[in-house]
């Protein structure tokens, strides 16, 4: 792991670990305070599967899981929890017993891009602000490859994606360099995802700007992004990402 590389990942296990300290799940006054809504209106389209398999890649603390393990009471199935920090997936499964859905997730301590996800195995892949986490371009491109392999028919991804990111030191006003392993321009980014998914059914795409204060060495940074929201269904036979590579080095 070259140097930029373990600073960005020493910067992103602080901040999560800080946030994570400092708020509670579900708590108000931070992004943990409830589920994203586009990944359980998503999710909603699934209640008629039954015992639907869900594969939450960057799954932190629960926001999400556990939400959407709490949809899966009645019918059954399973979320795969995968992050990175075993910390978050310690917490996650404290929160699990809080709220009486710990049977129904299953924590995975991995970097998501190297987590190998079995071929038709899921109804339901959900990625919030996690792959850009991944090392590099070429990294991403083999995940949404194995996201779209992994995937059943008529299954769903629900992909949220910042990109086009900047971080200015509030204090000086000076532009950062940003720390991130992936920081790609958003119209890029939508032509590698309508690539990926290109023989599927998109349900919903659009771009939203965000704006929120981070902290960098005890200074306030404010980070601003460009946020891409892709949700797709896969087609029956669908063909997926698996020549997303061999479509890019032709374009």
């Amino acid at each position: 792991m070259n140097e930029r590389l373990q600073l960005i990942r020493e910067e992103e296990k602080k901040y999560h670990e800080a946030c994570y300290e400092q708020h509670q799940l579900f708590e108000e006054g931070s992004w943990l305070h409830r589920p994203v809504k586009t990944v359980m209106d998503n999710l909603a389209l699934l209640a008629n599967e039954p015992a639907p398999s869900i594969l939450d890649l960057g799954c932190g603390v629960g926001r999400n899981s556990i939400p959407m393990a709490q949809a899966l009471s009645e019918s059954g199935g399973r979320v795969i929890c995968v992050d990175l920090l075993e910390s978050a997936l310690v917490r996650m499964m404290n929160y699990a017993t809080q709220y009486g859905v710990s049977r129904y997730l299953q924590p995975v301590a991995s970097d998501i891009g190297r987590y190998d996800i079995a071929k038709d195995a899921f109804d339901y892949i959900v990625a919030v602000s996690s792959l850009e986490h991944v090392i590099s371009e070429e990294v991403l491109i083999e995940v949404l490859n194995r996201m779209t392999a992994g995937t059943k028919e008529r299954g769903i991804n629900c992909i949220i994606i910042n990109t086009n990111i900047h971080e200015i030191d509030v204090q000086t006003n000076v532009k950062l360099e940003p720390l991130m392993e992936i920081n790609m321009g958003t119209q890029e980014m939508k032509t590698l995802l309508q690539q990926a998914y290109t023989s599927w059914e998109v349900l919903n795409t659009h771009v939203k700007q965000l704006e929120f204060m981070i902290k960098r060495h005890d200074r306030d940074v404010l980070l601003s992004s460009d946020c891409i929201t892709y949700v797709a269904r896969k087609k029956p036979s669908g063909l997926g990402a698996m020549d997303l590579g061999k479509r890019r080095d032709a374009n």
